[in-house]
């Protein structure tokens, strides 16, 4: 006749391991509950973050830190006693209620308490903010066009098996074939439930590698840093790239990105470089088209990549070079490119006309995007622009 175990063994050898696990799963239900709370904050806001640059420069690898709100729970003070209250002595009508009755008129001296109405920083995935610009921008999948690049090898914990590394002992499996074995030779007592695994009840964690192929995109940045292009416009360019990385990169697996700056010639950069230089020269835009032309050409075979291409400047551009801008537009970059967007930025000293060169070949270019940002409350609009074809 065999020994069952009783009831609950665990409520035996951990009496506070029922309770603890109640608990833990209370906890994690409020901590759900509180990120969908943040995640509605957010995502009620997300025009106003959007135009925001200073959560930029807060990020880290996969997290960006927003400032929200602070989500007060109310709950009752009592006040000290014998302080009397509402409805407790003598008074007359039109009283004030409460302690001291100041006029509030702000004199007095400097307080040494804090006040009310502070900001949470809150951390929130870059995934889950892609995630949020989608859905409050109507942003369609994209579908990748380019082939295969890049093989990775994954590992995934999947299996148990009978030997491994100490390091990997499935130590759950492993107690409960200790506790079976026990029971099936009746040595289990359930007055003194001592289970000491042998070699054999070990089980151990094990894996399997898959090869995955991994759907890749690369970036082209090209801004104009000629004169006439202030800080204030670098920091638009700055806060929408910022948007349009995160998205594309939750679309693709890998994610390239390179930066162009040109006046009347262009370089390639890094990233901040492309953000913090200002030349005082002229402007010729396809100098730019030439050296991402060079780029796409040599790095990143259309039929293998997907190529996206942004460029901002305020419009500004020598006459006689658009024509060579339209050529190389129309020859090489464009068939290329899954996607080109054009955002002419505002400029103080007034903008110029290039965009409308652009528009002239608009119509016969599905993958060709242009928008006007007169300043950072257009930022939201641009990105749907650029963003909502899906390609």
């Amino acid at each position: 006749m065999s020994v069952l175990p009783p009831k609950s063994v665990s409520e035996t050898t951990f009496p506070n391991l029922i309770g603890c696990r109640i608990m833990a799963r209370s906890i994690d239900r409020d901590m759900a509950r509180f990120r969908e709370i943040v995640r509605g904050k957010v995502r009620q806001q997300l025009r106003k973050y959007v135009t925001h640059g200073e959560m930029i420069g807060r990020q880290g690898r996969e997290y960006v830190s927003i400032p929200i709100p602070n989500i007060e729970i109310p709950h009752f003070r009592h006040g000290q006693k014998g302080s009397g209250g509402t409805g407790q002595g003598d008074g007359d009508p039109g009283t004030p209620i409460g302690r001291g009755q100041d006029d509030g008129d702000g004199s007095g001296e400097a307080g040494d308490q804090p006040g009310d109405g502070h900001l949470r920083e809150v951390e929130v995935a870059l995934d889950e903010l892609a995630e949020m610009l989608g859905q409050e921008l109507e942003l369609p999948r994209i579908e990748p066009r380019g082939k295969r690049t890049i093989s990775s090898q994954k590992d995934k914990y999947n299996s148990i098996r009978r030997t491994g590394p100490e390091s990997l002992r499935h130590l759950k499996r492993t107690y409960k074939r200790a506790l079976k074995r026990l029971i099936a030779s009746n040595n289990y007592d359930p007055d003194n439930p001592v289970i000491i695994p042998t070699r054999d009840d070990r089980l151990y964690r094990s894996w399997t590698t898959t090869t995955q192929p991994e759907t890749n995109a690369v970036i082209l940045y090209l801004m104009d840093v000629s004169g006439s292009m202030t800080d204030e416009q670098k920091e638009i360019v700055r806060i929408e790239s910022f948007w349009i990385d995160t998205w594309l990169r939750s679309q693709y697996d890998g994610l390239d990105i390179r930066y162009i700056i040109h006046d009347a010639v262009a370089k390639e950069v890094d990233e901040d470089t492309f953000y913090h230089t200002r030349e005082s020269g002229g402007t010729r835009i396809s100098a730019a088209y030439k050296l991402a032309r060079e780029i796409l050409t040599r790095d990143y075979p259309a039929n293998e990549w997907n190529i996206y291409c942004f460029q901002f400047s305020d419009g500004d551009n020598w006459g006689e070079d658009n024509k060579a801008c339209i050529e190389i537009l129309v020859d090489d970059l464009l068939p290329a490119c899954n996607l080109f967007c054009y955002g002419q930025v505002e400029s103080p000293y007034g903008s110029g006309e290039f965009i409308r060169e652009l528009r002239r070949i608009h119509d016969r270019w599905e993958n060709l995007s242009l928008s006007e940002i007169d300043g950072k409350e257009a930022i939201y609009d641009s990105i749907k622009t650029f963003l909502g074809k899906g390609k």
